[in-house]
């Protein structure tokens, strides 16, 4: 028992160890391309890990700024005039909406967005990442957005600081270089931010540094908040809430497809809330459950949440121990190690397959895409789960179609034959195969119009899915149409419960009483039974 105790603890602590090395290169390089520091990024990464550590998911998650976040905080800093203050407000309301959400079950949703719009989403961040660093790699300054980054290449073409290029072309080879068995050894970003920086200072290169890394505790620094502030910036709170709690979620995923676990989404979102909230307070920088730093520690041998709470306590230690090292780190080799991690998020996988890929998951994906990196990240997600629920509803409404079949009655033929007027009195039978719901409504209303003239027909609806409201509509226009055209309706339902929606709707009341069967066979002898009467009655009375 205490050998098995043991071989958890050493696991753990190896992760947290391997996860720690990952995340210092990346909170410095993310704090720096927020705007608010170097400081901010690292600062964030330990206390949000260690504060949702110890109130979330059991499960090893390694928390801090990540690519989505940092795009997220660079905009609304640019949106905001970098106006610090405000930016904090906009990050502790995102924590408390966060907590909030927590308590409801719309994170489950998560795992229902299409796969087009996670691809298309993280495509757009990588390319974004990228986008903006490539100008810091020339040793200019970052932009806030890709259009002006664009823009400020072209002209940063004559102003390039070679001994920054110099620099960042030589991250850009280790990152690239080092093959991928290596890197789950030491990573490739920790050991090009140790080379490029040591080689920066033994050259004296004349480069843009860190310079200024606060290694004292943060203080608490309530932010300044009042009613027209609160309504002022809450788009931006719930922006930067949903891409906090979406990339935490889809971390969760990760981590308990690697550990077969099945983490409730619901605490690890209230820990991920509260940890921003405090992050803010400090004047730190919010994040996410990491996937890469979370996939390091568990690779290397974590298994529970005690990764969470040693891993910041080892970033600490590397702050402490290296300010003077950091400080020298050139923004050049910070710029290098970003671009290497926005190629990591690019969903090559996906593209590799990209031609074999449906037509429709691919306008998804381009939409996602285009607006993510042109326009707004929650714009963006938005569309293209517009876009996929329409297309799915689509091809649902394609796939839903009647299958009819007449029914013939030796008694009924014989009938038929004394009076030729009747000879078209006709049983049919209609199956409604799919799905019955907004989309697929409108695909058979014009179906039916085709079974004018039939004075019997049997609807056969044998799903269990309850109708939507506009099914609801159409069904009863149907009926309306074809009691018109003196068409007599029987349905057949299996269903308590969409029988208890035809009550509710009153849709039994339209059909008359009698017309609701729950077999087909009981349909069809009522609609015999009702024509041989018919046929007889009026062979009467022409005698």
């Amino acid at each position: 028992m205490i050998k098995s105790y043991l071989k958890i603890f050493a696991g753990d602590v190896l992760g947290s160890l391997n996860s720690a090395i990952v995340a210092l290169p990346q909170a410095l390089a993310f704090g720096v391309a927020t705007g608010f520091g170097a400081s901010a990024g690292v600062w964030g990464a330990i206390i949000l890990c260690f504060i949702a550590g110890l109130i979330g998911s059991k499960v090893p998650l390694v928390s801090g700024i990540t690519g989505p976040v940092t795009i997220v905080i660079a905009s609304i800093m640019a949106a905001l005039n970098a106006d610090i203050s405000s930016v904090i407000l906009v990050i502790f309301m995102a924590g408390i909406l966060q907590i909030i959400l927590s308590l409801t079950s719309l994170p489950a949703i998560v795992k229902y967005v299409p796969y087009p719009v996670i691809s298309g989403f993280m495509n757009g961040i990588g390319v974004i990442i990228i986008i903006m660093q490539i100008n810091p790699l020339l040793g200019c300054p970052v932009m806030s957005n890709t259009i002006t980054s664009i823009s400020a290449f072209f002209k940063n073409l004559h102003t390039i600081n070679y001994d920054a290029l110099l620099i960042g072309v030589i991250t850009l080879v280790i990152v690239f270089a080092i093959p991928k068995k290596f890197n789950k050894i030491i990573p490739g970003q920790a050991i090009a931010l140790v080379i490029c920086t040591l080689l920066s200072m033994k050259l004296g290169l004349n480069v843009d540094k860190i310079s200024n890394i606060s290694i004292t505790f943060p203080h608490l620094t309530l932010p300044k908040a009042d009613l027209h502030a609160v309504i002022t910036y809450f788009h931006y709170a719930v922006t930067l809430a949903i891409v906090l709690s979406s990339e935490s979620l889809l971390t969760v995923l990760v981590a308990d497809s690697l550990l077969k676990t099945k983490t409730p989404s619901k605490g690890m979102l209230l820990g991920q809330g509260v940890g921003n909230m405090v992050c803010a307070l400090t004047g730190s920088l919010p994040g996410s459950a990491a996937t890469m730093r979370t996939v390091a520690a568990i690779n290397t041998g974590s298994s529970t949440k005690l990764t969470a709470v040693i891993n910041p306590l080892i970033l600490m230690f590397l702050l402490f121990k290296l300010s003077g090292f950091v400080a020298e780190i050139p923004l050049a080799v910070l710029a290098g190690i970003l671009i290497k991690i926005g190629y990591d998020i690019i969903d090559v996988k996906l593209l590799k397959v990209i031609k074999f890929a449906p037509r429709d998951d691919l306008y998804v994906l381009a939409v996602v895409f285009l607006l993510t990196v042109f326009y707004n990240l929650i714009v963006a997600v938005g569309a293209g789960i517009t876009c996929a629920a329409l297309l799915y509803a689509k091809r649902t409404a394609d796939s839903a179609k009647l299958v009819q079949k007449t029914v013939y009655d030796k008694d009924i033929i014989k009938l038929e034959k004394l009076l030729e007027k009747d000879y078209n009195h006709k049983i049919r039978v209609v199956h409604i195969d799919g799905q019955f719901f907004f989309g697929s409504a409108t695909q058979l209303i014009s179906q039916f119009d085709e079974m004018l003239g039939t004075k019997y027909l049997i609807l056969d609806y044998p799903s269990e899915n309850l109708l939507d409201i506009s099914a609801i509509f159409a069904l009863e226009d149907i009926i309306i149409r074809l009691q018109s055209q003196k068409v007599k309706i029987l349905v057949v339902l299996k269903s308590d419960s969409v029988k208890e929606q035809f009550e509710k709707h009153g849709i039994i009341d339209q059909l008359g009483d009698g017309h609701i069967f729950r077999t087909e066979p009981e349909a069809i002898d009522f609609a015999k039974k009702c024509i041989k009467k018919k046929v007889k009655k009026r062979h009467f009375w022409q005698h």
